[in-house]
């Protein structure tokens, strides 16, 4: 069994409140990608914990291209700060 790895309380709260603001019809799949993709970027980073930016990291890979715009906007509401991980994994 492997170790669970832990979520960062402010980056957390952050992530729930941009879930709660995702269309419902794709908020299961949107949580289903990024509670799998951030903890990956977090141990990538050789980290203990899930921070904001493994969160971004893992929505900025995931999702399509046409959710891109309404991705963006969510984060800048709930606080991510995404534009330093654009265009990286």
């Amino acid at each position: 069994m492997t170790e669970q790895i832990k979520w960062e309380e402010k980056a957390l709260t952050k992530y729930n409140l941009m879930l709660g603001k995702i269309p419902l019809f794709h908020r299961e799949l949107t949580k289903q990608v990024v509670d799998k993709e951030a903890p990956i970027n977090a141990k990538e980073r050789n980290s203990a914990r899930v921070e904001d930016e493994d969160i971004v990291k893992a929505f900025l890979a995931e999702v399509p291209k046409q959710f891109y715009s309404l991705m963006i906007r969510l984060m800048d509401d709930v606080g991510f700060d995404y534009k330093k991980y654009e265009g990286k994994k």
